[in-house]
């Protein structure tokens, strides 16, 4: 084969019915709220910093989201966490 022929590749899997799409969309929402945990530690550490150089503004705007934001956005992933290891476990223990 040459440079210029293109290797075909496989099409991205079709969700299945509501329970797919419904899944494809949770996945979508979990990888998000992964992204804005990251995110929300990164800013967390940075206020940190900047809270031991006399900046106190972004450690008190990270207070302010904690409650209403930050901390069900972690309670989801670790929700998202355990499922996903309860379903993986239950999957493995119906198998040869």
């Amino acid at each position: 084969m040459t440079g210029s022929q293109a290797k075909p590749t496989a099409a991205a899997p079709r969700p299945n019915g509501p329970w797919g799409t419904l899944k494809q969309l949770l996945d979508r929402l979990l990888v998000v709220n992964v992204f804005l945990v990251i995110g929300a530690a990164l800013w967390f550490a940075l206020a940190v910093v900047l809270q031991t150089q006399g900046r106190g503004g972004p450690l008190q705007a990270f207070q302010g989201l904690w409650e209403p934001l930050i901390m069900p956005a972690v309670g989801l992933l670790m929700a998202a966490a355990l499922t996903s290891g309860i379903l993986g476990w239950w999957q493995r223990r119906g198998q040869p």
